[in-house]
């Protein structure tokens, strides 16, 4: 059985610890991610680095942009249609999200922003598109 001892310090943000640190009450809104203190890479909520197998990660906090790089349509387990999307975020790791609006209008390559909200079922991110697209003639 585990006893919580009195001694141990709570962890500081971006610390190099293997978990996520907790979230403050004023960055609620924004995707934390972790960055390999050993080769830089960035990843999404990993124990380890993909690329050097490393167990000292920095958490860090994502500015909010990012690229689509898939979207799929998904009509299970909803009474509506709803995209998956798959985002390149600025810093250089993927997350998994829905972007706001009519899933047949989201493509790949186009330019995403975090939303303050969160999707209430699954509590994925949620993104909205920077630049509207002109796609009149597709």
């Amino acid at each position: 059985m585990y006893h919580h001892s009195t001694s141990t310090s709570p962890s500081a943000a971006g610390s190099a610890a293997g978990v996520l640190d907790p979230v403050t009450a004023d960055s609620r809104d924004a995707i934390h991610y972790q960055r390999c203190t050993w080769c830089g890479t960035a990843m999404y909520h990993r124990l380890l680095c993909p690329v050097c197998q490393g167990s000292e990660l920095r958490t860090e906090r994502s500015e909010g942009s990012g690229t689509v790089r898939h979207s799929t349509i998904v009509h299970r387990n909803t009474p509506a249609a709803r995209n998956v999307s798959l985002i390149e975020m600025a810093e250089g790791f993927v997350v998994r999200g829905r972007v706001m609006g009519p899933p047949v209008g989201i493509h790949s390559g186009d330019r995403v922003r975090l939303s303050t909200v969160k999707d209430p079922v699954r509590g994925e991110p949620v993104f909205q598109l920077l630049d509207e697209p002109y796609r009149a003639w597709t």
